[in-house]
Formats: C-alpha cells, sequence, structure tokens
C-alpha cells in the first residue's frame, strides 16, 4: 500500500495514494491559506513609531498614535505642576456640575476604549481574546505558586527560641575559663586543674555509663541480664527463710529425673503479694514510658484521638510519597501545571 499525505483530502480512504496532482493541490492550499492570513501573525510590523514613555512600549506590534501622544503630553505636564496625587478629601473636581461630571465620565470611558483598542492594533478580536486568557492563566499559575511556597512555610515546624545561643554560651565559658587559667599560670591543656571533686565524679560516672542499647541489641542475652537485676535489685530476700526451707526439702533443686518433677513448693502469701505488686508496678512504669517527641503547633490535626493520630503517621510513612500531589491538590482546590 503507497503512502497518503494526511493533508490529502482523500486521506480517509485505506487504497489511496497520493501522487503529483495531490502534493500539487496541498501546495497551493498551504499557499493560500498563507497569503490570507493577517498581517499580525506573520510577524512585528519593521516600521512602526513608538514614544519610549508609552505604557504600551513593550508590545511589539504597538504603533503610537495621537492618542498616545497626547496622553503623555499631558501626565509630563501634570508632573511639572505636581498634580500627579490627588487630595486625600475628595476626587480633586471642586466646582463641577453633575452634567458636567457625567459628561468627563463618558469622556473618559470612550478615552479607555480607544486606548484599549490602540493597545493591539495589529490583532483581531479573537487574538486579543487568546491573549487576555494567556494573561488571566499566568496569573493563576502565579497565584497557585505562591500559595503552595506560603503552604510549605506554614507547615514547617518553628525553630526552638531560646535566651542565648548554645554557641555564645560556649565562647563566653571558654573565655571565663581562659582567665581564671592565665591568672594562675596554666594553658587550656591544663583546665581540668579547675574542676572540683564533685565535678570530677559527676565527668567520671558519665563517661563510665553505656550507652543504651539499639536495634537488635535489645534483645540479646546481655541486655535481659541486666533488665533482671534490674528487676531484683530492690527484692529483699529472707535468707535464714531459704536456708531453712533447702534443710526441709531434700529436692529442692528438682532435677529431670526427680521424681517430684513439676511439683511447686508451698510460697508463702506475703511473697506472692510482693510479686504481684512488683509486676503491677511494671506495668505501670511501661503505660507512662513515652519517648518525647517535638509537637509541631502549625501542623493541621487529622486525628481524632492519639491512637488515630499513630496510625496516620503510619500510613503517611508507607505511602505518602505515592499520594502527595493528590493531596496537595485536594487541600488546594486545583492541580498544578506541569
Amino acid at each position: 500500500m503507497g503512502k497518503s499525505e494526511p493533508e490529502c483530502v482523500n486521506s480517509s480512504n485505506p487504497a489511496h495514494e497520493c501522487n503529483d496532482y495531490c502534493l500539487n493541490k496541498i501546495a497551493e492550499a498551504k499557499r493560500r491559506l498563507l497569503e490570507e492570513q493577517p498581517d499580525s501573525w506573520k510577524g512585528p510590523p519593521e516600521d512602526r513609531t513608538v514614544h519610549p514613555d508609552c505604557i504600551n512600549a513593550s508590545n511589539p506590534y504597538h504603533d503610537c498614535s495621537e492618542y498616545c501622544f497626547k496622553k503623555i503630553a499631558d501626565a509630563n505636564a501634570a508632573a511639572e505642576r505636581g498634580e500627579l496625587e490627588k487630595p486625600a478629601g475628595g476626587s480633586g473636581k471642586s466646582g463641577v456640575t453633575p452634567e458636567q461630571a457625567d459628561g468627563d465620565d463618558d469622556s473618559e470611558r470612550q478615552e479607555d476604549a480607544a486606548a484599549a483598542e490602540d493597545g493591539y492594533p495589529q490583532m483581531t478580536e479573537k487574538q486579543k481574546k487568546l491573549f487576555e486568557l494567556q494573561l488571566k492563566m499566568n496569573e493563576a499559575r502565579k497565584a497557585n505558586q505562591q500559595a503552595m511556597v506560603a503552604e510549605k512555610k506554614r507547615m514547617e515546624p518553628r525553630g526552638e527560641s531560646r535566651g542565648v545561643s548554645k554557641e555564645k554560651w560556649l565562647e563566653d565559658r571558654k573565655k571565663k575559663i581562659g582567665k581564671l587559667l592565665d591568672s594562675n599560670g596554666l594553658d587550656m591543656s591544663k583546665s581540668y586543674m579547675l574542676d572540683t571533686q564533685d565535678m570530677a565524679e559527676a565527668k567520671y560516672k558519665k563517661w563510665e555509663k553505656e550507652p543504651a542499647p539499639h536495634g537488635w541489641d535489645v534483645f540479646n542475652q546481655k541486655t535481659l541480664y541486666d533488665a533482671y537485676k534490674k528487676r531484683t535489685k530492690n527484692i529483699e530476700v529472707d535468707m535464714d527463710a531459704y536456708n531453712r526451707a533447702k534443710e526441709t526439702d531434700p529436692e529442692f533443686y528438682h532435677e529431670a529425673s526427680s521424681l517430684q518433677y513439676g511439683k511447686v513448693s508451698r510460697v508463702a502469701e506475703p511473697n506472692i503479694d510482693r510479686m504481684v505488686n512488683e509486676l503491677k508496678e511494671r506495668d505501670e512504669k511501661r503505660k507512662a514510658f513515652s519517648r518525647r517527641r517535638k509537637f509541631n503547633e502549625d501542623k493541621d490535626v487529622d486525628s481524632i484521638n492519639d491512637r488515630n493520630e499513630h496510625f496516620n503517621k503510619k500510613i503517611e510513612r508507607a505511602f505518602g510519597k505515592y499520594t502527595l500531589e493528590i493531596k496537595n491538590n485536594l487541600e488546594r482546590g486545583t492541580a498544578l501545571p506541569d
């Protein structure tokens, strides 16, 4: 099957093949269409008169007329007389009758209409309408961008304000220590000699403190044993009662081959109560414990309680990057152009 040009009138026919006749017809139609186009579509006029003070001087299609020169002359004369700023008390037309005011308003409207027509003299009505729509689209795009930037700044957490910054405090402390060292004839490497006994003990305790377990180290044997020692540190043990129990029961420590394997020795009621109280205290401490997190007061509230807030955070971590654009469009009420 031959090739068919898309501009050909018979291009919808699957059996049609374009020949020299079709190509000549297409070229003639393009030439006729180009001749029928207005001059404004072919490019800005080369010979045109534009005053540099004209408000439409940046328009490549504008050609200044008598109206433009009249407006420029009136503006220059008003600037010389100092009449550019109107008085705040009124409209500046004192002593004018209503009939004269109506006549002036009509003349001003006619001048504005003439100015609108002279603003785009080389454009047709459709081109003017298209140009105005493009201006409105640009304004809407700029407004959306500004709103998006303002929303981003509003969502960012505010920095914590303090009376004195940490850097300034360290600098002042270093200067103070330097003065004390100079008065005692010491250099900065001997600054530890200014510490008292209590300050030195506090430093040593801080250095000897082991870091908290992180990650899977929370479940290793050493960490579990340390937790067991911490729980049993405050338990009071009666060694006399313990020794008496061992003497009365020859199989106090049951082995796997013992006939009493699985049998529980009798435990005193006070010991059971003490164990129950320890479990309750541990449960209360676990409920009261919460890792401190920064709270942003300016952030939008999207939850009804703490549990729902925690669930929303988990959903945001999992799917937030995929639904960010959709959520922003819904909150903004419109989608941003690409």
